[in-house]
């Protein structure tokens, strides 16, 4: 399979560990001190680095750190919008609109190199 889409399918899951553990627990563990919030979060994050670490270094071969930033945020961007929308119950507003217009544009320049042969 292409390295490239292997990097990117291997984000877009760490991310839904990552979105998880960062803001999962306020919705189902408000009630609990923090600190139980904090040991689950870990515990989650472990799942999200086995495969953050794989992707980035699959990813690095095929892309420059810039671009796998990039591509994570873009990434990160995607998979937090839903998870606000359906699972917190986060209001929609256009600000996840221009703030996705925003990375969208990030993503074409830093592999504008790559999209248009610049």
């Amino acid at each position: 399979m292409n390295r490239f889409l292997v990097t990117v399918i291997l984000l877009g899951c760490s991310n839904v560990f990552m979105t998880f553990a960062w803001y999962g627990h306020l919705k189902n563990m408000s009630h609990r001190p923090w600190f139980f919030a904090a040991i689950a979060s870990w515990g989650i994050a472990l799942f999200e680095y086995m495969l953050q670490v794989p992707a980035n270094r699959i990813g690095y071969n095929v892309m420059s750190v810039g671009q796998l930033k990039i591509l994570q945020e873009a990434i990160t961007l995607s998979v937090f919008v839903p998870f606000s929308l359906w699972y917190l119950g986060e209001k929609p507003s256009l600000d996840y609109l221009w703030a996705g217009l925003c990375l969208l544009g990030a993503v074409f320049f830093i592999f504008r190199a790559k999209l248009v042969g610049v």
